[in-house]
């Protein structure tokens, strides 16, 4: 696959000076001013930038938000620099509509962002038909056979379900909702130009960057963070999800393998990584300390054969759709409270009659020490229950977060296993006199503030 690099000629060349005036007279400055290029001529050919690709891009994707606005001939999507993409339509005219429909638009709500350029080359060479080139002006005999194949299957995989073929859109395929619309313009559920797949979060959520800043390339800070520090024979994906998905939606998980103990973690945006560095940085986990870090990489991309844990589990995972994610809707975001980590774990989501052995053996399963003392909150309903579990350390606490949250507590008279839920707490502390009073402060607080009491996020 490749596209015929044939790049205009410059049309203007030189540098201007800086003249600065002063009572009528001119004077010349030192410092040359290069002039800059002019805009790209208008062409058949449009240059795709995605900006936070939180979701797989292939010709599938670019084609179907393309073909309303004419027809597509040539498709090569390429991964040098970011997410790119190179469409070419039939005539100059289609290409302008699409370019001025579809630039500063989110595929995905939320992400998925694209900026859209008249490209320079005069035609698109495509030698081969897969997920990354497409020339639509070929024979189609051979596209029953590739999309039969069991890899490109796997390698166009959305969740649950693979993307249309080209220039066919279904509801039932493209990712679960994304976390943060930014301005109303996804492509949902109910086509293009839709409202996307969730309402704004409320306001204490900060906004995301105005359309304007995000049409000049990638923000600022993006969502990515490197985690250092971590025990490198218990370590895996899921047990840092348990641990970040607590300060915000994690998206993607993905270890080195060059460095030992080190994993990069894309959050659902930036605000997020900032709660995880201020609230996990320097924090001890048994014989290590984590280290947490802003990332320079505006997102992780999808390693499609991650290579093996010490624990045989995979090295990179996706978390996107995952319902363990506690920020999903506003609805959802209300019922979290942002706590540093402390001795003092919330529990909740568990059988209404658990037992504190049953509590006990959760731990025991999953060989992490214990809480010294566990405290049940008065039931308020029979679908749960929740209460507070206090540990000797800190250490053992974040340990127990990430080794248990989320385990399942079976329960005879219910169809499905519990999922028993953990955060951190605002007690510090559950001492046998007053025992009673913090069970009463807690439970008043995650269930006016939180809503935790009952409910399932």
């Amino acid at each position: 696959m490749a596209y015929n690099g044939n790049s205009g000629k410059r049309l203007c060349t030189g540098t201007d000076v800086d003249v600065e005036r002063s009572n009528g007279n001119s004077f010349v400055s030192s410092e040359p001013r290069r002039k800059r290029e002019l805009p790209a001529r208008p062409n058949h050919i449009l240059l795709y930038t995605i900006i936070n690709p939180a979701y797989p891009i292939t010709v599938d994707v670019i084609h179907t938000i393309s073909t309303p606005h004419g027809q597509v001939q040539r498709i090569v999507v390429f991964k040098k620099n970011g997410v790119q993409a190179m469409v070419e339509f039939e005539s100059i005219e289609s290409a302008t509509r699409a370019k001025e429909a579809l630039h500063g638009c989110d595929i995905y709500s939320g992400c998925c962002t694209l900026k859209i350029e008249f490209a320079k080359p005069e035609r698109l060479n495509v030698f081969k038909n897969d997920q990354d080139s497409w020339d639509y002006t070929c024979n189609f005999r051979k596209m029953g056979e590739m999309y039969e194949n069991e890899n490109y299957a796997h390698d166009m995989e959305f969740g649950s379900g693979g993307p249309p073929p080209p220039g066919v859109m279904k509801d039932r395929h493209g990712p679960p909702p994304p976390h943060h619309p930014r301005d109303g313009r996804g492509y949902g559920p109910e086509g293009y130009g839709g409202e996307g797949f969730v309402p704004p979060p409320p306001m204490h959520h900060p906004p995301m960057p105005p359309q304007n800043q995000l049409q000049g390339g990638p923000p600022q800070q993006g969502a990515v963070m490197m985690v250092y520090g971590l025990d490198p024979q218990t370590a895996n994906a899921d047990r840092l999800f348990n641990l970040c998905c607590l300060y915000g939606n994690v998206v993607r998980i993905k270890f080195l393998k060059t460095k030992e103990g080190t994993a990069m973690v894309q959050m659902g945006d930036g605000v997020s990584v900032e709660r995880c560095v201020q609230n996990l940085n320097n924090v001890t986990v048994g014989e290590y300390t984590l280290t947490l870090a802003f990332s320079k990489q505006a997102y992780l991309s999808e390693v499609m054969n991650p290579y093996p844990l010490p624990d045989k589990s995979p090295s990179f995972k996706d978390y996107v759709g995952n319902k363990n994610n506690r920020f999903l809707t506003p609805a959802s975001i209300h019922k979290n409270r942002i706590q540093p980590p402390s001795k003092v774990l919330h529990f909740f989501n568990t059988p209404p009659d658990v037992s504190e052995e049953q509590l006990l053996q959760v731990f025991a399963d999953y060989d992490v020490a214990p809480p010294h003392t566990i405290s049940k909150f008065p039931l308020k309903s029979e679908r749960s229950s929740s209460g507070l579990m206090e540990f000797t350390t800190i250490s053992q606490s974040v340990m127990a977060i990430m080794a248990c949250n989320h385990a399942t507590i079976q329960h005879p008279g219910a169809k499905f296993p519990f999922v028993m839920k953990l955060c951190f707490s605002s007690s510090r502390q559950i001492s046998q006199k007053g025992q009673q009073q913090n069970k009463n402060q807690e439970q008043n607080r995650q269930a006016q503030k939180n809503g935790l009491d009952d409910e399932y996020y």
